[in-house]
């Protein structure tokens, strides 16, 4: 009595503790179901109820079991922090009771623009697919957000992408957590003047961008440099002009005392009419920025990059009656690029669509840390300028052998203190000298891309209207090249550090499938038989030792 009476004071006294004290160990390797710091302060400051509604409810194969759960495991874990502020509920869209019924619920997840996925995965050997909707949507304060929830590297195996997924939970989940809460918006500037992506041009980028932030068009020859520092961030998309040394300083000024800035800019200037008229020269293309971007860090070569894994063009190839016969023909000087780093950026990224690319080289620069961020494959081919450009060429098959050079990077990110080009000079138009190191001097971040065309839409011929950043209709297919640059806007502007969940790691471990297969019998018997051999002899020693004891009386 006196012992069972200790135990109980045990255990109230430990369930007191716990009272008083949170705390919550997670014992895995990879640490998969620990919160990230700006998620726990995201959740625990919560100013409104959220509700996430899971459509990837079902009986699903192994592989897709293991993303629900995972979706499951990471609201769960969400929910501790958020509290009775986060209410999540998962539903099966082939649950209907008719296929009437089926049908209609389908048609109203279309409306929404939650699309199904036909996805493969191996079951004990076999191929299985299911059409899932691989959706989640959150909402609060009668806004929502829809969260895909299956992304990762198409050309990944279904297994490598499923894991991809279940990685950036926490990302997707938090950050349309994020947009719905009120705050204070970040000002983004598209720099204009100089033959730069007209509005309708870059219309899906701006769009998506303004979910988030306040974006406007900025033009540097009219604005004042304390209009600029108003702004977090500068876009310079596809300038077609050479900058003038005044504007050039007000660049300077703004990224060196702290502002962000991407640059997709071209190297080469390409005319695709020309090059279907019989072929082309390309030449270097002037913006006035080198001298910039060397005191940077960066160097863009005056070359084209084409890659043996690249996008198509339309040619016509024939006559089909009385009107071209036009098809898709691989088209070398469009890359897509699919190698890149593990940064938060591009970690788990899908392919990129890129256009008449050029490769990029470092130089050195104090305090600056530059981390490539995509790559070409290992099938590219160099060619200096200038560089002939001839849409006939895409019907000849290319050479292999030529094309030797391996992984050209094309895309940099820049972070530190950036010193100024114009330190220890006047600046321009003026008599007012610039010192080597001013104390408005702040750390800043500046992604460069040697495409101009990187955030380019497609305008549908029939609505007029901009298309989706990154689809490719020849394909037809969409490409990263929208989630790139919002994940690198996210990354400089995020203050939160949100951005970093993006790095998350869970190491996969696959079985040997083959060995699985062929000792799948021996396993199964063991599974099966071993808990009846040792529940037998237990109780038969159990027996053996009550007979012992009892026979001593």
């Amino acid at each position: 009595m006196t012992r069972f009476a200790v135990l109980l004071g045990a255990l109230l006294l430990l369930s007191f503790l716990g009272s008083l004290f949170f705390f919550r160990l997670d014992l895995t390797e990879d640490k998969r179901y620990t919160m990230s710091e700006a998620t726990k302060e995201l959740l625990e400051k919560l100013p409104q109820p959220v509700a996430v509604t899971v459509y990837l409810d079902g009986d699903f194969p192994p592989g897709f079991r293991r993303l629900q759960q995972g979706v499951r495991e990471t609201l769960t874990e969400m929910r501790v922090y958020g509290g009775t502020n986060l209410h999540f509920v998962f539903i099966d869209p082939s649950a209907a009771a008719t296929e009437q019924a089926r049908n209609e619920f389908y048609q109203t997840l279309f409306k929404k623009g939650l699309t199904p996925t036909n996805l493969g995965a191996n079951d004990n050997g076999q191929r299985t697919e299911k059409i899932i909707f691989p959706w989640a949507v959150v909402s609060a304060g009668g806004k929502e957000e829809k969260v895909l929830l299956l992304r990762g590297n198409q050309a990944e195996s279904p297994e490598v992408r499923l894991n991809q997924s279940i990685e950036g939970l926490e990302y997707e989940l938090a950050s349309a957590i994020r947009r719905l809460s009120p705050g204070q918006r970040q000002r983004i500037g598209v720099v204009e003047g100089h033959g730069e992506l007209t509005n309708i041009e870059a219309g899906d980028l701006i769009g998506s961008l303004s979910r988030d932030y306040d974006v406007f068009r900025v033009s540097l020859d009219k604005s004042r440099p304390k209009d600029l520092a108003s702004l977090s961030a500068l876009i310079v998309a596809k300038p077609a002009q050479a900058y003038t040394e005044p504007e050039k300083f007000k660049l300077d000024q703004f990224i060196t005392h702290g502002g962000n800035a991407l640059f997709f800019v071209d190297a080469m200037r390409v005319n695709l009419d020309s090059a279907s008229r019989g072929g082309m020269l390309a030449f270097p293309l002037s913006l006035n920025l080198d001298d910039m971007m060397f005191k940077y860090g960066l160097r863009i070569n005056p070359d084209l990059l084409l890659d043996l894994n690249s996008g198509v063009i339309p040619l016509v190839t024939g006559m089909n009656g009385d009107k071209p016969k036009v098809e898709p023909m691989p088209w070398q000087f469009y890359p897509l690029i699919n190698q890149f780093s593990a940064h938060p950026i591009t970690r788990n990224l899908d392919a990129v669509y890129t256009k008449f690319v050029s490769s990029i080289d470092t130089v050195k620069a104090v305090g600056i840390r530059k981390t490539p961020l995509l790559s070409t494959s290992r099938y590219t081919r160099v060619l200096p300028s200038p560089v002939p450009v001839n849409l006939n060429d895409a019907r000849m098959p290319p050479d292999p052998k030529l094309y030797t050079a391996r992984n050209k990077p094309v895309g940099y990110l820049l972070e530190g203190q950036f010193r100024s080009l114009f330190a220890n000079r006047a600046a321009p138009g003026t008599n007012r000298f610039q010192p080597a190191t001013s104390p408005e001097n702040r750390p800043a971040k500046v992604l460069v891309i040697s495409d101009g065309d990187f955030v380019r839409n497609d305008i549908d011929p029939k609505t007029g209207r901009p298309m989706r950043l990154g689809f490719d209709r020849l394909a037809p297919t969409e490409f990263a090249n929208r989630e790139l640059v919002l994940n690198a806007v996210d990354y400089m502007l995020d203050q939160s550090g949100l951005i970093a969940v993006r790095g998350k790691q869970i190491t996969l471990r696959p079985l040997d499938k083959l060995r699985v297969v062929a000792e799948r019998s021996r396993w199964q018997l063991l599974n099966l038989a071993a808990p009846l051999v040792l529940l037998g002899l237990f109780g038969a020693l159990r027996a053996w030792r009550r007979k012992r004891r009892y026979a001593r009386f």
